[in-house]
């Protein structure tokens, strides 16, 4: 194990000064006398990265230098996003060696400046191990460190932001702009509002005061004008409510009504998918909300009880309200659109290290980080995936020393880091907040044959975070000895104490379930004995050590199957390929798992096949049904219930010390009660916070061709089913057709959604004026009001089709050369650009082309009488044949594929910067094709 050796007295606790000697550290990863560089292949490759939606070319340089092993996915986004210099100059990084330089070689000279180790030869080892392992991809730190250190920008090394707003303007404003400045730089912010007085209480003016809810009106605009301008990704905020203020309810439905807004907005025809052209219009949109209920309340809601609202510059209860009343709209609020989520104030503060420094009344973005108003921290995640042994086992010592020198090397950037604003400067510095964490936990649990939602899993999942959290806070206690125990440990040493003992004690009641997690939770037992002994005497260098964070654009940069603590996403994903292209590949950690759970070569070869052309394990050939469930995921064939969800991070939240970035998908069809229940079951749990998703509930969700016709209706209402008409906008795109049926001459002009298929139709047959002309357009605007009505134009096609009167006979169309009728020809011409292949097979509509290809599958014969085929009218029965090529949008991502296989659309937004579908992470989202995140990273 690396050692730490004090050759003189250890510096006081609480103390700025810097006891003699430094942290003495031996190899783990690497060889003396070889540099980690010289160990691996490096090849040549070009990155160019195009966007889906016009094909232009977003990003390119060629000739970049990276390890044989790393993805091509990986190299793209590590190229586009984090090398530095402009594009094409001499100044523009081309090389990974380059990338991991500028930042690890500040890191040392830091631990060097600052007295962090005993000499030269231990500095030179903390360098090699950390190039070591982010050249191997064993842990990355977050996006704001390769962003910014090493540069000739701000040093930034932080992602996660915490602000503090008071009852004044001139505090009010400056949170507008200390906003602003975040956002500017790629991260987020988080702040509690609940200090504002309520529009229930008087200025001193005598006056009424408008609210926190109306000054998060101004915030969303900056929010979503500072998106817009393009920064590095997009705003992330998060703003928090107490449950015992005033305008409460306010705050609980102001994104719903902004959720039936959309919905008229839509139905009047304007673009209200996300990133549309009116979506704009719409407010509340650029923050995740959250509610910070107390056990008080949580206690009113158990018991049925009233619960009081109180004045925010008295405390007294001005106002009572029904708590079980109250939870019930907070519930109805999330099953309707996602907002608000969940934190549980009780638990926060139990578990804070510093409560004389102040209460956590607030989060990140993604409810990860939480500690003190105006602060910040700076995340690492380590790539569970990298600690599996040949045996099929967790190497838990490799891990712990892994660890040591992530979490020193996190400390160190506080030393040279710099930060938004004064305030979070002073307090980070004061508390040194950091973020240790972990990625691909859940294709680790696979690899070793555990399913996600399972004791075994979670007993895994809980032994690896309390083992990173307690030699996370060894390590602290042991920095503190060399270089002091951060300034407001003083203050808080019985608090902070407390706490470490109460990780400890968590410890103690993880119930293990074989040899593997039961060695980790063995080590982690002497961790945390170790960590605490060492801080009883030195204190400990941090405030706090370990957050679970969305690990999107980091993930992909280490090339991880799954994000954070997530499970898998699905089975099969998108390989991308040197050379430009794509395969889809089944996740390699699937014959791992096969192999850990005792199948043979033959049968993981055939298991593999079919999960490659199925997607899903199901009837999966020689596999057993007891396995079914190591292969459950996020979505797909046998997706993971939501109480699994919720109970994994229960298992791991005693050994954070600060949160988990997660959302819990529901099904569309969960009711409000369920989500009632995810949220009180979150509370007796013991989570810190939590927010649930319910599918398909926001209108600005990117919809599928499978997308629902009808509204969903709410419970505990009765309402009256009634075709809502979706009017076509004021321009949409169009074509016309001329033809001839039996000699007579007209012309069909269909209008379509510019997303969404066919919206009206004009046919003009006949002399203007005459009684034909005018039963042809009475025709037209009745199927036209039918169409934005929601009828499907399948029904009409079934009912028009073959209908003979005259005029009648040949056409000039080569796809359809003979008509029972005008009715019947248009109707099977609008089938032919209108409707998918799969429905018009189903009615007996194929093009000349198509029909060719189906003669010609069955009967090998090129030549054929095409003029005889192109006609269905009283055509007999064709054989069965295999569907022909025909052109449709291939998935580009992994998110898309899903989608292709489900029928369904994914809870996930495009990505503004390529165009392809994100994939959730944590309570963010990520694209596999660019980096780009939603969120923290």
């Amino acid at each position: 194990m690396t050692e730490t050796v004090g050759t003189g007295a250890g510096a006081a606790a609480g103390k700025k000064s810097k006891a003699a000697g430094g942290l003495t550290v031996k190899r783990v990863f690497t060889t003396e006398g070889q540099h980690p560089y010289d160990q691996v292949t490096w090849e040549q490759r070009d990155v160019v990265m195009t966007n889906w939606r016009d094909g232009s070319v977003n990003f390119e340089q060629r000739g970049v230098e990276f390890p044989d092993f790393w993805s091509v996915n990986a190299t793209n986004i590590v190229t586009s996003k984090y090398f530095r210099g402009a594009v094409g100059s001499p100044q523009r990084e081309r090389s990974l060696k380059q990338l991991i330089d500028r930042v690890v070689k500040t890191y040392v000279k830091a631990a060097r400046d600052h007295g962090y180790f005993a000499s030269p030869q231990d500095l030179e080892i903390f360098e090699h191990e950390l190039t070591w392992m982010l050249l191997h991809q064993v842990f990355s730190f977050n996006s704001p460190v390769w962003f910014n250190v090493g540069t000739a920008s701000k040093q930034q090394v932080s992602a996660c932001f915490i602000l503090a707003v008071d009852d004044t303007m001139e505090s009010i404003l400056n949170w507008y702009r200390e906003e602003g400045l975040i956002f500017k730089g790629g991260s987020g912010a988080g702040l509690n509002l609940s200090r504002i007085r309520s529009s229930k209480e008087l200025l001193t003016s005598g006056g009424t005061a408008s609210g926190p809810v109306s000054f998060m009106r101004g915030a969303d605009a900056s929010a979503g004008t500072i998106k817009s301008g393009g920064a590095t990704r997009r705003a992330a905020k998060m703003v928090v409510l107490d449950i015992d203020h005033p305008d409460i309810e306010e705050f609980v439905q102001t994104k719903a009504r902004e959720e039936e807004k959309i919905k008229v907005l839509r139905d009047a025809g304007f673009d209200m998918d996300l990133s549309g052209a009116d979506i704009s219009s719409v407010q509340y949109q650029n923050a995740n909300n959250s509610v910070r209920v107390t056990d008080e309340f949580m206690q009113a809601v158990e018991n049925g009880t009233d619960f009081g609202l109180r004045a925010r510059l008295t405390g007294e209860v001005i106002d009572r309200t029904d708590a079980k009343k109250l939870f019930r709209s907070v519930s109805q609020a999330a099953w309707e659109c996602a907002d608000p989520g969940i934190q549980y104030d009780g638990t926060i503060n139990d578990w804070h290290t510093c409560p004389e420094s102040g209460r956590i009344t607030a989060s990140n973005p993604c409810s990860e980080y939480m500690h003190l108003d105006n602060s910040s921290c700076n995340l690492a995640s380590l790539n569970l995936l990298k600690f599996v042994t040949p045996e099929g086992t967790f190497d838990a010592p490799l891990f712990a020393r892994a660890v040591e020198f992530v979490i020193t090397a996190m400390d160190v950037s506080i030393c040279f880091a710099d930060f938004p604003t004064e305030p979070i400067a002073d307090t980070t510095r004061k508390f040194r907040q950091l973020g240790i964490g972990y990625a691909n936990l859940g294709a680790l649990l696979m690899a070793l044959g555990h399913a996600y939602d399972s004791d075994g899993g979670r007993a895994l999942a809980a032994a690896i975070t309390s083992l990173m959290t307690g030699v996370s806070y060894r390590r602290s206690a042991e920095m503190a000895q060399v270089v002091g125990a951060y300034e407001g440990y003083a203050r808080n040493a019985e608090s902070h104490q407390r706490v470490m003992r109460k990780h400890a004690a968590a410890n103690e009641l993880v119930r293990t379930y074989h040899s593997n997690d039961a060695a980790v939770r063995a080590l982690a037992t002497e961790e945390w004995k170790k960590g605490i002994d060492i801080g009883a005497k030195h204190g400990w260098r941090n405030a706090q050590a370990s957050v679970l964070a969305p690990t999107g654009t980091i993930g992909f940069m280490m090339d991880c199957d799954t994000t954070g603590i997530e499970p898998d996403f699905s089975l099969v994903k998108f390989k991308k390929l040197v050379g430009g292209g794509s395969m889809q590949i089944v996740n390699q950690t699937v014959p791992r798992a096969l192999t850990a759970l005792g199948y043979q070569d033959e049968q993981v070869e055939a298991i593999v096949e079919f999960v490659a052309q199925n997607g899903h394990v199901v009837d999966a050939p020689g596999l057993r049904p007891e396995h079914y469930e190591v292969f459950d995921c996020a979505v797909g064939e046998r997706s993971i219930a939501p109480m699994g969800h919720v109970r994994m991070m229960a298992a791991v939240q005693p050994f954070l010390s600060g949160a988990i970035s997660k959302t819990v998908n529901m099904p569309e069809s969960a009711t409000v009660e369920e989500v009632e229940e995810i949220y009180f079951q979150g509370w007796k749990l013991g989570l810190k916070a939590l927010a649930i998703y319910r599918d398909n509930c926001k209108v600005g969700q990117p919809l599928s061709t499978a997308k629902k016709e009808t509204a969903v209706a709410e419970p505990e209402k009765v309402v009256e089913y009634r075709p809502v008409r979706k009017r076509l906008p004021k321009k949409r795109p169009s074509q016309t057709v001329s033809f001839t049926v039996g000699g007579a001459e007209g012309y069909l002009t269909a209008g379509s959604y510019p997303d969404d298929g066919l919206g009206e139709i004009f046919v003009k047959l006949g002399k203007q004026g005459s009684t034909l002309a005018g039963v042809m357009d009475a025709f037209s605007m009745s199927i036209s009001v039918g169409l934005q009505h929601g009828i499907p134009l399948e029904f009409y096609v079934s009912k028009f089709s073959n209908l003979r009167f005259e005029p009648a006979g040949m056409t000039d169309d080569p796809d359809i050369r003979i008509a029972t009728s005008v009715m019947d020809y248009l109707f099977r011409r609008l089938a032919l650009d209108y409707l998918p292949y799969e429905k018009r097979s189903q009615l007996g509509i194929l093009s000349a082309d198509e029909r060719s290809a189906e003669v010609e599958a069955t009967y090998g014969s090129p030549k054929v009488d095409l003029e005889a085929l192109q006609s269905t009218v009283d055509s007999s029965p064709e054989p069965h044949v295999a569907e022909p090529e025909h052109p449709h949008r291939e998935a580009q991502t992994t998110t898309e594929l899903m989608e292709l296989r489900l029928g369904k659309a994914a809870d996930a937004p495009l990505c503004m910067t390529c165009g392809t579908k994100m994939r959730p992470a944590g309570s963010c989202y990520a694209c596999e094709g660019c980096g780009a995140t939603s969120g923290c990273s």
